[in-house]
């Protein structure tokens, strides 16, 4: 009975201190949901240095000529998924004289190009299209990476617009755009052990101002504090300890038997 009421004990225990971790994760979610969303942007960039910023969840649109290279730049940090969507209003039909090939790519900061892990980023269109959509998901970025390789780090992210494969006859006609970058946290299971020095930002080994496209997230290039992880190591140790309470309760016997006479 004793050892039953020293498990009851330790359990109630464990699950306490579990339900507050799970609280201070909720509070410090919350707290970052609560930021008011800014002005969305309404221009795109013509190149890396001129890239329009837009921030996650954030949708921008775009006025512009049917030709020209369209960039939008974002962060995204440790442990998340980023998924690009652009959308074109296509000019007229009865202006347009051929079919078209749109293509979306996606850029680090070291201006190296992502390949999608899902999604179409390319689309070639009837002469009679209104709109075409197109979407391109990036793999999980990581903390930290060999130097040979080509996986995604924190930083600034580029997102570039082009038409390929455009009779001349079609350039320079109207058009409108419309982007979004949604993220999304891929757990504690993709964690990597290791960090980076600097975030793949662009100018962030200079003195001079940094664009608005590099503004640092709120939690940081990292993704705060909090990770499944928590988690994993708090169940094993309630695991571990119930155990050792256990296996002493199994072991220790029943204590000095009664038929053993005293002082011997």
């Amino acid at each position: 009975m004793r050892t039953t009421r020293v498990l009851s004990r330790l359990a109630a225990a464990t699950c306490a201190a579990l339900l507050a971790l799970s609280g201070a994760a909720g509070a410090a979610f919350a707290d970052g949901g609560d930021k008011d969303d800014a002005e969305a942007p309404t221009d795109a960039g013509t190149s890396f240095r001129t890239a329009t910023a837009i921030r996650p969840d954030q949708e921008a649109t775009a006025q512009a000529s049917t030709g020209d290279y369209l960039y939008w730049a974002f962060p995204v940090y440790t442990g998340q998924r980023a998924t690009v969507h652009a959308t074109v209003k296509l000019p007229d039909a009865a202006a347009r004289h051929a079919a078209a090939t749109w293509q979306v790519d996606v850029y680090d900061g070291l201006r190296r190009r992502q390949a999608c892990r899902l999604g179409t980023p390319t689309r070639t269109v009837a002469q009679d299209a209104e709109s075409v959509s197109l979407s391109c998901s990036l793999r999980t970025v990581r903390a930290w990476s060999e130097q040979w390789a080509n996986d995604p780090l924190p930083g600034t992210y580029f997102l570039r617009l082009t038409v390929r494969d455009l009779k001349a006859d079609d350039l320079g006609l109207p058009l409108s755009v419309r982007t979004k970058v949604t993220t999304t946290d891929a757990g504690g299971a993709q964690a990597v052990d290791g960090t980076l020095g600097e975030p793949l930002v662009p100018g962030a080994g200079s003195d001079k101002a940094r664009p608005a496209a590099v503004t640092e997230p709120e939690d940081g290039w990292a993704g705060g504090w909090w990770s499944s992880r928590w988690l994993w190591t708090a169940g094993g140790g309630v695991l571990a300890a119930l155990a050792g309470v256990g296996g002493y309760a199994l072991t220790r016997g029943s204590g000095r038997p009664a038929r053993v006479p005293q002082g011997l």
